[in-house]
């Protein structure tokens, strides 16, 4: 049998990774937790998030995780084992991310009554504001979950959103797809606004959003 943790720590080799699972989930009360400047650390048993801890060294007990007492017996006093999933966050400031269609969206040019195939690239920086709300919603029950496959689920909302904000600002402006590229500032300005909102849902806050370019394909010009 192997030994209970005695101390919980996550230093990270690089400052990408946005959520990092403790590999291990036998505890016991008394367990020293260190949490980093700049790191979360969320305790969580059967879905249940338990508690929420900010940077510092911090004590295991009942009662800094009051539900403990109501999901373990504590016949060992301050040695009482239990297990639980320790989640790291990390909340700095992620900003070079980068964005791009995979394939072309087709926007319907109300223009040229005809749909246009384009794409579209930036970048967008995010930082995790609320860790519980974000841990709840976008880890769920899941058991294995990275940084690459968070990022890459909002990389499809950012795609799915900007195809609908390009299609709804040619028809409000009632111009071409070939005129909106010249618009590239109010575009990513409309698109902050509204990913702002979705990303906010999730816990997150969206530091900067940018679309750097819109191409058409050659034989569409």
């Amino acid at each position: 049998m192997m030994a209970l943790i005695d101390t919980i720590k996550y230093d990270a080799e690089s400052d990408d990774e946005l959520i990092w699972k403790y590999p291990r989930d036998d505890f016991k009360i008394g367990s020293q937790l260190i949490v980093n400047e700049s790191q979360n650390a969320i305790f969580v048993k059967g879905g249940q998030v338990l508690d929420n801890f900010e940077a510092g060294t911090h004590t295991i007990t009942t009662g800094n995780i009051p539900l403990l007492e109501k999901i373990i017996n504590l016949p060992f006093g301050n040695n009482t084992p239990f297990t639980a999933e320790v989640w790291y966050i990390n909340k700095t400031v992620k900003r070079d991310l980068k964005w791009g269609t995979p394939q072309t969206i087709q926007v319907m040019d109300k223009n040229l009554n005809y749909p246009v195939s384009v794409r579209a690239f930036g970048l967008w920086g995010i930082r995790i504001k609320n860790s519980r709300s974000f841990l709840t919603q976008i880890v769920g029950t899941q058991s294995e979950i990275n940084s690459d496959r968070v990022i890459q689920y909002f990389k499809g909302e950012i795609i799915q959103r900007l195809s609908d904000i390009i299609a709804t600002a040619i028809v409000i402006n009632n111009i071409s797809i070939f005129q909106i590229i010249a618009q590239l500032n109010e575009l990513s300005e409309l698109a902050s606004k509204v990913l702002t909102e979705e990303l906010e849902r999730f816990g997150i806050e969206l530091v900067n959003f940018n679309v750097q370019n819109i191409s058409i394909p050659k034989e569409e010009m």
